[in-house]
């Protein structure tokens, strides 16, 4: 996925980036050590793909199948 234009600002600075990220699901911080995704400069707005959700989805507790999120 090329995203050129932020859809929250309209701004055309957008950059796909790759840095650790850091989430939180009820009180439990989880961290992604490489997660590429792209940023915009002007507002902060993140835009994930699909490939960046699926990261995000493996390493959070929410999706954890002993975890009380909602995968079963």
């Amino acid at each position: 996925m090329r995203i050129t234009v932020c859809p929250s600002c309209g701004s055309s600075k957008v950059k796909k980036v790759r840095r650790k990220w850091t989430g939180e699901f009820q009180g439990h911080v989880y961290i992604i050590p490489s997660l590429e995704f792209h940023e915009c400069p002007d507002c902060g707005e993140r835009i994930y793909d699909r490939d960046a959700m699926r990261k995000i989805e493996a390493h959070s507790p929410a999706f954890s199948a002993h975890g009380s999120g909602v995968k079963s």
